[in-house]
């Protein structure tokens, strides 16, 4: 399955500042089948350890940190001569062996010749543990579920993707096109992008085996809960995974403690909730009231959103049913857009990996993100229909006067005036750089 992540795997093997590596993602997001496609095809051999499969193999690392005789007792084991850069070395499920997580430092400090990628279900777990390696040692990746983009690639649709992908003006894509692009953003927004998910839809088109799938996804999260979370957070990260359909249901989607049980207070529930955003399972999207830089260090720390980590999986737990996805604009506006929401805020996160927060102002207006990047501040308000309408837009114009303001929704690509509408399907193209923008390096729309 083709995955954007692939060119920067490649740049990383490239790079005159390459470390070891750590792959992180929720499970099921298909890290293993990535790494494992990039070894086999760009080294000359891929010599994988996985330490949950084989826990044997963690004794080497109770042992001895001296990352030569590490090299040297893995080449013995695995029967393979291990050359440096040339071969791929790939510790699977490494949150398994805190070890082997800390020896990551001493690879790069004594063998930096050497090509090591790493990744596990629950590394985010595990890199917040107080044993963790030091800061500095190791590059990260990210890889979230498939994106729209490679949903369609999935399909056999790449031409499609490639259409709104062109560089250029914003200009209306041909009205037949845009219907189709339409119709598969329906079944994206019921399959999702967990990749076994997809690869089910892509092979048989049939929509009740793609819920089974999602069904055994989350109750292979359940487990986890069970299996690697504190005794009593247990019940607190069910109860939080439990209340997102319903959370994201409410006009006001801010989370509310008070819906889990009556006396819920904040911190009460702060380490199930910093649990769920390490294993990669959640996005919190935090509430900001003006907008300077950097926003972190104006957001309220105890008003936020949830989102789910995938639409599919949000679709699932709420039990939506099939038939939504071939009733015309059904899908798009239940939950009252939530599905809409967590789709937008789902492709931001993996085509940009980009710091998100909203923004209220004393409760008369509010935008859904604002998106910020290295060079600019943007708002981008989320539609569910053809209804566009932006008194909310407005206001933060009238108080921010950012360089242009951001609208997804049903209808076409377009430029009016100050406001830029991207059709839904082409969200993970934003934000983009318009000729005319006062920012640096000017230049036609940025695509991935």
């Amino acid at each position: 399955m083709k995955r954007a992540l692939y060119t920067n795997l490649v740049n990383w093997k490239h790079s005159a500042r390459r470390k070891p590596l750590l792959l992180r993602g929720a499970r099921q997001t298909g890290k293993t089948h990535l790494i494992t496609q990039f070894g086999r095809t760009e080294y000359d051999n891929l010599i994988t350890i996985n330490f949950e499969r084989d826990r044997s193999v963690a004794d080497f690392f109770t042992e001895t940190l001296d990352a030569r005789q590490l090299v040297q007792n893995l080449a013995i084991y695995t029967g393979q001569h291990i050359r440096p850069g040339r071969d791929l070395i790939f510790f699977d499920e490494i949150q398994a062996s805190n070890r082997a997580l800390n020896a990551l430092k001493y690879f790069h400090e004594q063998l930096p010749e050497y090509h090591i990628v790493a990744a596990g279900s629950l590394l985010g777990i595990a890199l917040s543990g107080p044993d963790s390696f030091p800061v500095g040692k190791v590059n990260f990746l990210d890889l979230y579920p498939l994106t729209f983009f490679e949903f369609l690639d999935a399909l056999g649709q790449s031409a499609l993707k490639d259409l709104v992908l062109r560089a250029g003006p914003p200009q209306p894509y041909p009205q037949p096109l845009h219907k189709q692009l339409l119709h598969y953003l329906r079944f994206y927004y019921f399959t999702g992008g967990m990749p076994e998910v997809v690869a089910v839809y892509a092979q048989n088109n049939d929509l009740d085996e793609v819920r089974e799938v999602q069904n055994e996804i989350l109750n292979a999260y359940a487990f986890d809960f069970s299996k690697y979370a504190a005794g009593p957070d247990i019940p607190k990260l069910r109860m939080i995974w439990d209340s997102i359909p319903g959370q994201l249901s409410k006009e006001n989607k801010k989370f509310v403690f008070k819906a889990l049980k009556q006396s819920a207070r904040m911190r009460d529930f702060e380490n199930a909730l910093q649990w769920l955003e390490n294993a990669g399972l959640i996005h919190r999207v935090f509430r900001i009231s003006t907008v300077q830089r950097p926003l972190h260090a104006y957001r309220r720390e105890n008003i936020f959103k949830l989102y789910c980590l995938d639409v599919g999986l949000l679709g699932a737990l709420a039990g939506l049913p099939a038939k939504l996805t071939v009733q015309g604009e059904d899908i798009f506006r239940e939950f009252k857009g939530a599905l809409v929401e967590n789709y937008v805020l789902q492709e931001l996160k993996a085509s940009r990996n980009c710091r998100m927060y909203y923004w209220e102002s004393e409760g008369r207006a509010e935008v859904d993100f604002v998106v910020e990047t290295s060079e600019q501040v943007l708002p981008l308000e989320v539609k569910a229909g053809i209804n566009t309408r932006s008194k909310s837009l407005q206001a933060f114009d009238a108080k921010f006067h950012p360089p242009y303001l951001g609208r997804t929704s049903l209808a076409n690509l377009k430029k009016d005036d100050r406001i830029l509408n991207i059709p839904l399907y082409a969200v993970g193209t934003f934000p983009w750089r318009l000729e005319g923008d006062a920012t640096p390096n000017q230049q036609h729309p940025l695509h991935p």
